[in-house]
């Protein structure tokens, strides 16, 4: 007899439920969100455990690492997937979710995520804190300067660097309560700056002694940022079986509903991991408005954005940039000026009649 367990984890409490195969509960039960309290927990039917499914999320991920070597079978499964199979219940409790977990697990009706290694993720996490101060910095910066503003107080053009010797510059004579208001918000800017510049010195450091980033750098307008968030997020480059399947797994490709009336394309699905999406927008963008040099793929994104408009054509270029560095990456070879879009290659060389 095979049994099928679910775990709808809390921050506290987690609810297991054990179905067997008829989908008849074999046991019910709220322990602690340890993953020892779960495996003392199913110790009893280790021999007869089939699969044991948990939503994907943080904690969830965790329990999976700490429970998969110990060698229960446990699933992490999508968690807006489950969220729809979920939302059918009449009555949403805890106990109820981890049933439906568990039936899910029975009927194979789910979809697995795939767990990234330890050290994969202490890189997304690196990736993920430099653009949290990224982002604070730049609020702090444009707070300032609307505050100052409404005061007649232009920063005007001016580098990060210099950026607080300007605006002190500015209140010189200003008024003294005025003046420890915006210093204070520097004070903050500062150490906020100081931390992302050491993040971002680590990032550095990373992709200068990894050979896949800096393989995935010989690309125009992909920097170390780039492509570390793209190495981090695809993790394992031979679960996807086509490279022109990378682009939809994050995001990039339309959204289509058809019916029996209606069949149109919409904007894009924008699924996945929107960190790897916004760093494969920003090199194509950076390889259409800032590169020079000419390749196939600069080129045949520029006939798109004369036809279509950029923006289209940055989203054209982020989706067949992600196949290009799969498969790069899974080839091991480095980025040709033809790569991209090999019709465009031939007309180029073509001699002119």
């Amino acid at each position: 007899m095979k049994l099928y367990v679910g775990l709808d984890v809390g921050l506290e409490e987690t609810s297991l439920c054990v179905v067997d195969n008829e989908g008849l509960a074999v046991r019910e039960v709220k322990l602690g969100t340890e993953p020892e309290a779960i495996r003392s927990a199913l110790e009893g039917y280790a021999d007869h455990l089939d699969r044991v499914g948990v939503e994907a999320s943080s904690l969830g991920i965790w329990l999976y690492r700490e429970l998969q070597p110990a060698g229960v079978p446990i699933v992490v499964v999508e968690a807006r997937h489950m969220r729809v199979s979920l939302s059918t219940m009449r009555n949403k409790t805890d106990r109820n979710d981890a049933r439906g977990i568990a039936q899910m697990m029975r009927l194979g009706w789910y979809r697995a995520v795939h767990v990234k290694n330890i050290d994969m993720q202490r890189m997304r996490s690196l990736v993920a804190n430099r653009k949290l101060l990224k982002r604070k910095l730049i609020d702090i910066e444009d707070h300032i300067r609307g505050t100052l503003r409404a005061y007649g107080l232009l920063t005007g053009a001016v580098g990060r660097g210099g950026y607080d010797a300007r605006v002190r510059a500015l209140l010189e004579h200003s008024d003294p309560v005025f003046s420890l208001m915006i210093e204070t918000m520097l004070d903050v800017r500062r150490a906020i700056f100081d931390g992302y510049d050491r993040l971002h010195h680590v990032l550095l450091q990373v992709v200068q002694h990894d050979t896949v980033c800096r393989r995935l750098m010989t690309v125009p307008g992909v920097g170390p940022v780039a492509a570390l968030s793209f190495k981090v997020g695809v993790d394992d480059p031979h679960r996807f079986a086509r490279s022109r399947t990378v682009g939809a797994h994050f995001g990039l490709t339309p959204r289509r509903q058809s019916g029996t009336s209606i069949d149109f394309e919409g904007h894009i699905s924008k699924q996945g991991d929107i960190s790897v999406r916004e760093a494969l927008c920003e090199a194509a963008a950076s390889l259409l408005l800032r590169v020079r040099k000419w390749s196939a793929l600069r080129a045949w994104g520029l006939r798109i954005a004369k036809r279509s408009s950029m923006l289209c054509a940055i989203v054209a270029v982020a989706r067949k940039l992600a196949s290009i560095l799969h498969r790069m990456w899974v080839n091991e070879t480095d980025f040709h000026v033809g790569f991209g879009a090999k019709v465009t290659q031939r007309l180029r060389l073509k001699p002119a009649q």
